[in-house]
C-alpha cells in the first residue's frame, strides 16, 4: 500500500493551498471534498506543474458512512494514509438560539465528529509510515465565541484533541499538529456570513501563507502552530485576559460583524 497525504476540504481556500504545498514537496495526494469539479480542476493544475496527479474523491464528510466509504476507496486504489490533513469545516455567524439547529448540528458533525473519525481511522497506517496528522483549528480555539458559539467551541475541541493525541501517539512515531490561523480571506467567510471588511489588518494572512506555515510546523513535528506573529501575540494576550472582560468585548465585536454582513 503506497502512503499518501489525505487532505479534506481541498476544493478551495487553505485546503487547496495545503494540497499545492504537499504536492510541491513530493507527496502523493488524495483530495477529498464534495465538489468534484473543483477537486479535478486543482488536480489538473498540480499535474500540469509536473507532479503526480492527485487522486480525487468526491465525498460528503457530514454523512455517517463517509469515512468507511473513503477507506474502501483508498484500499481499492492500493493506497493508505501516511499523513491525514483535516481541513474540512465551516462556521456560522449568529447567536446560537437564533441560528438553525440543524445547521449547527451539521457544523458539529463536520468540524468535530468527522475530524475525530478520520483522525482515528488510520492510526495503524500512520504508524506504519511514521507519518502524522495536521488538524486545522483556529485562533478561535483559544477563546469563547459569543456570536459564533458552536464554531468557536468546535475549534477548541480540535485544539484540545490534537494536543492530547500529540502526546498519546508519539510513542508510535506519529506526530499531531494543530494549525491555528487567524483571519484568512477564503470562501469560509462567505458561508459563515462574515463581511469582507473584516478581512483586513495585521492579523490577516493569505491562504497560501497559512498553508506554508502549517506545513513547515507539521514537518517540524510541532504540537501547535499559530499562524502569523500578530496572531501569536494576540493569543498570548487573550490567555492573560479574564473571561469576565473578554466575553463582552467578543460579544460586541460579533454584533458589529453581524450588522455589517
Amino acid at each position: 500500500m503506497r502512503p499518501v497525504a489525505l487532505i479534506t476540504g481541498a476544493s478551495a481556500g487553505i485546503g487547496a493551498e495545503l494540497a499545492r504545498v504537499f504536492a510541491a514537496r513530493g507527496h502523493e495526494i488524495v483530495l477529498v471534498a464534495r465538489r468534484a469539479d473543483r477537486l479535478n480542476g486543482l488536480a489538473d493544475q498540480i499535474a500540469a506543474g509536473g507532479k503526480s496527479r492527485p487522486i480525487v474523491l468526491s465525498i460528503d464528510l457530514e454523512k455517517r458512512d463517509a469515512v468507511s466509504s473513503l477507506a474502501a476507496e483508498l484500499t481499492a486504489r492500493g493506497v493508505e494514509p501516511g499523513i491525514v490533513v483535516n481541513n474540512a469545516g465551516f462556521g456560522l455567524l449568529g447567536r446560537a438560539e437564533t441560528l438553525g439547529r440543524e445547521e449547527q448540528l451539521a457544523m458539529i458533525d463536520l468540524n468535530i465528529r468527522a475530524l475525530t473519525e478520520l483522525t482515528l481511522a488510520f492510526v495503524d497506517s500512520l504508524g506504519r509510515h511514521r507519518g502524522g496528522i495536521l488538524n486545522v483549528a483556529s485562533v478561535a480555539a483559544f477563546m469563547p465565541g459569543p456570536g459564533m458559539a458552536v464554531y468557536y467551541a468546535s475549534k477548541a475541541y480540535v485544539l484540545s484533541f490534537s494536543e492530547a493525541l500529540h502526546q498519546e501517539l508519539s510513542p508510535r512515531g506519529i506526530s499531531v499538529t494543530a494549525l491555528c490561523p487567524g483571519p484568512v480571506p477564503t470562501e469560509f467567510q462567505a458561508r459563515a456570513g462574515l463581511s469582507g471588511d473584516r478581512m483586513s489588518g495585521v492579523l490577516t494572512l493569505s491562504a497560501e501563507r497559512v498553508a506554508q506555515i502549517g506545513y513547515d510546523g507539521f514537518k517540524r513535528r510541532r504540537r501547535v502552530v499559530v499562524a502569523g506573529t500578530g496572531n501569536q501575540i494576540g493569543v498570548l494576550l487573550l490567555q492573560l485576559m479574564p473571561h469576565s472582560w473578554l466575553l463582552p468585548l467578543l460579544d460586541w465585536g460579533m454584533r458589529q460583524a453581524a450588522t455589517r454582513s
